[in-house]
């Protein structure tokens, strides 16, 4: 199956220094914040309790914050005395981090904030420090890969067919904001343009990975994501390079076209907040196959028959399918939502 309505689970994961989350119950829509905080820098030790002119032991008594808060810069730490005080100010915005035994202060200052937003429709099912998770509904198509971070805007079409490849040219600031569905493949400069007219995603059968190590540098990691938020999220839904869509995909996506949508990039999957009466979508589509001993991914015809063991170009002598006069290793094939 490769569209289906069901009941979703899109877990965000939070970096370190969470400030704030959304509680355990409590509704989300998809682009709401689930989660924010900030990254501290390298810490530095300041003077405490010999600036103050006080016993190492008696500087927690005068602490005037916790350790592990967040304050601005100026905010006084730590305050002796009363009409000749003697006070301890924060350098810049930062959060105290360690009191130490001699009566010193640990201060990290703020080097970046960042923000989660949920990418479903539905409830948080759980909140801790490590995760936010929320469960809904929606229509949901899964990928092999996604590179970038979480997206959500509103679907749109960028090609006439599933074959055609995504052309710069057709990306402009209108399109700020949207989901973009390409065909069959979206290139280095297709991406760097919508990064250009702030699109906030991109769809499509394939991407070329020269052209996304062109984007996204050395940041992809094996699991198909990459560290840069800066650049629109592409979710590749069949393979790299070239690999047109089957019809069971595509047109579905060209249905829901002006549906919000949302792409969540750690389980390369691609939401529809559309009704569940919204078409008959959750149909069987054509499994994968590589295109020869050593080829792009695509599609698989109807009409295989077993071919038994074969010899390949790899000189690998295999189990077989036939299917319309090619004969592809049975290894090769796999169906289109499988776990890759």
């Amino acid at each position: 199956m490769a569209w289906r309505y069901a009941r979703w689970t899109a877990e965000h994961a939070l970096p370190i220094g969470v400030a704030e989350r959304r509680d355990v119950g409590t509704p989300v829509r998809a682009g709401d914040v689930v989660g924010a905080g900030a990254t501290a820098g390298n810490a530095v030790r300041l003077a405490g309790a010999r600036r103050l002119g006080i016993a190492a032991a008696d500087l927690a008594r005068v602490l005037r914050v916790s350790v592990g808060s967040e304050v601005v810069r100026g905010t006084v730490l730590a305050r002796t005395g009363r009409r000749f005080a003697r006070t301890l100010s924060a350098p810049t915005d930062g959060r105290l981090m360690h009191l130490t035994a001699d009566g010193d202060l640990y201060f990290a200052p703020i080097a970046a904030r960042w923000i989660v937003r949920s990418t479903l429709d539905g409830e948080v099912v759980r909140s801790d420090d490590a995760c936010v998770a929320v469960a809904g509904a929606a229509w949901g198509l899964s990928g092999l890969a996604a590179y970038g971070p979480d997206a959500v805007g509103e679907l749109a079409l960028g090609v006439d067919a599933p074959t055609a490849e995504l052309q710069p040219s057709r990306l402009d600031v209108r399109l700020g904001g949207r989901i973009l569905v390409g065909g069959a493949r979206i290139g280095a400069e297709a991406i760097t343009r919508a990064h250009a007219c702030a699109i906030a995603g991109l769809v499509a059968g394939a991407a070329p990975a020269a052209g996304l190590r062109v984007v996204y540098g050395n940041a992809i990691t094996a699991a198909g994501s990459a560290t840069r938020d800066d650049s629109p999220t592409v979710l590749c839904l069949v393979g790299f390079g070239t690999a047109p869509l089957p019809r069971e995909v595509f047109a579905p996506l060209a249905a829901l076209a002006g549906s919000r949508a949302a792409i969540h990039a750690s389980s390369a999957r691609l939401f529809v907040f559309a009704p569940a009466d919204a078409g008959d979508f959750a149909q069987d589509a054509p499994d994968l196959t590589l295109a020869s001993d050593y080829g792009a991914v695509r599609p698989l015809a109807n009409g295989r028959a077993t071919a038994g063991e074969a010899r390949f170009a790899s000189e690998v002598t295999a189990e077989a399918l036939r299917c319309g006069g090619e004969v592809i290793p049975t290894a090769n094939v796999m169906p289109f939502d499988a776990e890759r």
